[in-house]
């Protein structure tokens, strides 16, 4: 097994907060080595998976960009971690996707930033769908075992019309008792063969201390009353709108290989397809497949002028592959 990243493997990064919707997002903002403030760079704001913090998987992507030259930003999206919210542990893709762009507008805001992009990782991967389709700001996009949900794999996967409005009128009455009561009602995020977890699935990662299920700020909770919402994320849609060059990574081990397919094929911009090898959780957390994921060299152009487009309209990414 390779070696697991973790926080103590990456670099010292800097704590950072800015102003986001009706708060702030707090984030580890990770310098290239030899940091010269004369000079600019590219810079990307980097989002893990659902509950994730920044010291989990966005913390490992985001600290393999600094060493590549790349200024990079993993967040704590609102209501998670170190950032704003008394809805804790809610899940809002809305607010979501606004906390990147904010993440953009703060890097953007740095005299030592050429230009600025996103790199999302699992449910991050959709997220950031939603933002690059409308963020002007958003150079280029790069996609990790992204899960791009729509309305026909939510049936599938929570038990049809059925299991999907038992979900709904949960989420509602959930909300209700909150606004009444200020209790927020939260179910396992990930527990392995636990019906009422939103994950029922192994979660080897968050289930493993030595790995994201150690990570001291994280919390395996996932707020009830936000199941409308989670039932609602629909990143497929959103890909028809993204222009600008975008790099989707992913595996036949990876969730939901077929659906990064439909993303690939729905952009509207430059795009490639790499396809790697390894499980889901590899991409969070083991050295060679973040290594070999995490944003390409050959990629990093087109956060400043866009132009790795070729002939046949794929991105010039051809070093990833080799």
């Amino acid at each position: 097994m390779s070696q697991s990243l973790t926080q103590k493997t990456q670099p010292k990064p800097q704590k950072v907060s800015f102003e986001s919707g009706d708060g702030f997002v707090v984030g580890n903002l990770y310098l290239p080595k030899g940091h010269d403030q004369s000079r600019r760079y590219p810079a990307v704001a980097v989002g893990g998976s659902l509950t994730s913090v920044k010291e989990q998987m966005g913390g490992n992507y985001a600290g393999e960009l600094s060493r590549r030259g790349i200024i990079a930003l993993a967040i704590d999206y609102r209501n998670y971690g170190e950032s704003s919210g008394a809805m804790r542990q809610f899940e809002d893709q809305a607010s979501k996707a606004e906390d990147l762009s904010a993440a953009l507008r703060f890097l953007k805001r740095r005299n030592d930033v050429s230009g600025t992009g996103i790199l999302g990782v699992c449910t991050s991967g959709g997220t950031a769908l939603y933002t690059a389709a409308k963020d002007t700001n958003v150079g280029a996009l790069a996609t990790v075992a992204g899960f791009f949900s729509d309305p026909h794999l939510v049936l599938k996967m929570f038990g049809g019309e059925e299991g999907v409005d038992t979900r709904i009128a949960a989420s509602r009455q959930a909300r209700k008792r909150y606004d009444e009561t200020g209790i927020i009602e939260t179910v396992f995020a990930y527990m392995p063969h636990d019906k009422t977890a939103m994950s029922p699935s192994p979660s080897e990662y968050y289930m493993d201390l030595s790995r994201g299920g150690g990570v001291r700020a994280w919390r395996n909770e996932f707020a009830v009353m936000g199941w409308e919402q989670w039932l609602a994320f629909d990143p497929l849609s959103q890909a028809r709108l993204v222009k600008v060059p975008t790099l989707v990574m992913h595996s036949d081990g990876a969730a939901f290989p077929d659906q990064a397919r439909k993303v690939h094929d729905l952009l509207a911009g430059p795009k490639d397809l790499f396809w790697a090898e390894g499980k889901h959780f590899d991409f969070y957390d083991q050295a060679e497949t973040v290594r070999q994921t995490a944003w390409p060299r050959t990629f990093t152009p087109s956060l400043v002028d866009g132009n790795l487009m070729t002939a046949s309209g794929s991105l010039q990414t051809s070093a990833l592959h080799q």
